[in-house]
């Protein structure tokens, strides 16, 4: 008597006789072909078809799959399971999603699509695509994802490129996985979660091979094209990827491939601002922003030879606003002195030159406004600013309240037909309490920030033979991304945290037993250099040589 099988043994050999009998058919090939091919060649590519069904029927399934995961990686995996219920729990609590200013320049962008002369249409090309779902919901769970996968890239390229242990990648990924900051400015309606995905995506791409192929050239091209196209400072990051890719004597063909699949979407973007403006730009705000910059500290007293058509922007100091920011949105802005519109070309034409004339007569000036709101950025504490308003609008509140009354028009019917029904951010209790008790503990500070960009400083210090080896891309994009508002715009707390992954690749990069060996190299002591140079050879007591002194000559 036979023994009997065990369910999960019946079940696997099923899973095998299901696998041999009607799917292991050979792939069918010409007559014609068939005739030509030994007898040999048609039954090896019949094996093969029968060993493929064969391995994809012994496959273990998803469960036992996700198990083994967690044993390989199991802090990462509490890590992430962590960061996905909290930003659960912020989709529940904040519903359908936060506003910010610029949410409804996106979202009329968004419903009737036209080149925006104030920021480009990257972000709104993203909300134009998913509106047939009429759900500014899907919007923030599309960006919280998003949020997730840069965790997920920085922990696998620090784990599996660089060879960092489990816990120190899964500490290089937290602060995006878990910055309660982060996950609220996933929640808004704004671009700089798109941004941020598509830069750490391609900074991850390029980090990952040593050798490009024109498919990967194209892909990074792509990637950093749409960044771009996200947000301004995005070419910065071209900038970026390009002297990368020289210092690392990529093929210069992949060079070009990457370069021309870069600028691809700009400059159909840019031909499309001409037909709309008659301009081939991307914008009409540049010079507006500058002038934002300047406008505090600029003396026209120490401006030579100052256009007419400029003086209007000259302001006392006595009767200058309290903030930059100011000089572009109050009514009672200088800028408002000119007729028309105020991000026309004109108006930042002549705004952008008044503030080069500003830079170049008052340079200690502009460089000291800078430095000021450059090393904001690594404050401990977090300060009202620019003002309330605005600060508030990054916190996770107790009030919502209705889209805002400055938004007349059709522009508050526009968030209402995208939404499809009422758009009125309402928060949830207890899962918004817990989320506002959440952000006041766990936060990345500025000067978590700044200790940082220092590991990663010290990385490429011990790779300098490299000229900064792989950390040199994410540190300098890091510290670009929080310098070009400073020296650009005026700082703002939203900036700082598309620079943080960028910052934690770096230092994770940094950590690798590879640099760390280079840095234990620099600081072990040399030893000393054997004597070059003839030796006049003594002789000793025996009668032989001993060493003797060397001759210098």
């Amino acid at each position: 008597m036979q023994p009997s099988k065990s369910p999960s043994s019946q079940h696997r050999s099923a899973q095998v006789e299901s696998a041999l009998l009607p799917q292991a058919r050979p792939p069918r090939i010409p007559l014609t072909t068939r005739l030509r091919m030994s007898a040999r060649a048609r039954l090896s590519i019949t094996g093969r078809a029968v060993v493929a069904r064969l391995a994809t029927a012994l496959e273990p399934p998803l469960g036992p799959r996700l198990r083994a995961t967690f044993r390989r990686h199991p802090v990462f995996a509490v890590l992430l399971a962590v960061a996905a219920l909290i930003r659960v729990i912020a989709m529940i609590g904040y519903q359908p999603a936060l506003f910010f200013n610029d949410s409804y320049d996106y979202i009329h962008v968004a419903m009737q699509p036209h080149p925006h002369p104030l920021r480009p249409d990257g972000y709104a090309f993203l909300l134009l695509i998913l509106r047939p779902f009429h759900g500014f919901a899907l919007v923030t769970a599309v960006q919280h994802l998003m949020g997730l996968a840069m965790g997920v890239m920085i922990y696998a390229l620090a784990r599996r490129r660089f060879r960092l242990p489990g816990w120190g990648a899964a500490l290089a990924a937290a602060p995006v996985l878990l910055d309660a900051y982060q996950i609220q400015l996933e929640h808004l309606i704004l671009s700089d979660t798109t941004f941020s995905f598509l830069t750490v995506s391609a900074v991850c791409l390029l980090l990952w091979h040593d050798q490009l192929t024109w498919r990967l050239s194209t892909a990074l091209g792509l990637l950093v094209g749409f960044s771009w196209l996200t947000r301004s400072v995005g070419l910065l990051v071209l900038l970026g990827v390009v002297a990368f890719m020289v210092i690392r004597r990529t093929d210069r063909r992949m060079i070009m491939v990457m370069l021309a699949a870069a600028l691809l979407p700009v400059v159909a973007y840019m031909g499309w601002y001409k037909i709309d403006h008659g301009k081939f730009a991307m914008t009409e705000s540049n010079g507006i922003f500058l002038y934002a910059r300047v406008y505090k500290f600029a003396d026209c007293h120490r401006i030579k030879n100052l256009p007419v058509e400029e003086m209007p922007l000259c302001t006392e100091l006595v009767n200058r606003l309290p903030n930059s920011q100011d000089g572009i949105w109050n009514a009672g802005s200088p800028l408002a002195r000119y007729t028309g519109k105020k991000f026309s070309p004109e108006t930042n034409d002549t705004a952008n030159d008044f503030s080069k004339r500003v830079i170049m007569a008052q340079p200690g000036d502009y460089a000291r406004v800078v430095a000021k709101d450059f090393l904001r950025v690594f404050a401990w504490e977090r300060t009202v600013f620019p003002d309330r308003a605005t600060y508030q609008q990054y916190e996770f509140g107790t009030k919502t309240s209705d889209l805002p009354k400055w938004m007349q028009g059709g522009t508050v019917d526009e968030a209402v037909r995208y939404e499809g029904g009422r758009v009125r951010p309402r928060a949830v209790e207890p899962f918004a309490g817990f989320l506002r008790a959440y952000q006041d503990v766990f936060y990345l500070r500025g000067s978590m920030v700044g200790v940082i960009l220092l590991i990663g400083l010290a990385g490429i210090g011990a790779m300098w033979r490299r000229l900064g080896g792989a950390a040199l891309l994410p540190w300098t994009l890091a510290t670009g991304l929080l310098l070009a508002p400073a020296a650009t715009a005026e700082f703002d707390y939203r900036y700082v945290l598309p620079a943080v992954p960028l910052a934690c690749l770096a230092a994770a990069i940094a950590c690798s037993p590879d640099a760390r060996d280079r840095l234990r190299g620099l600081r072990r002591p040399r030893l000393s250099a054997p004597p070059l140079g003839p030796v006049d050879p003594q002789p000793d007591d025996t009668g032989g040589e001993r060493p003797g002194r060397v001759l210098v000559p």
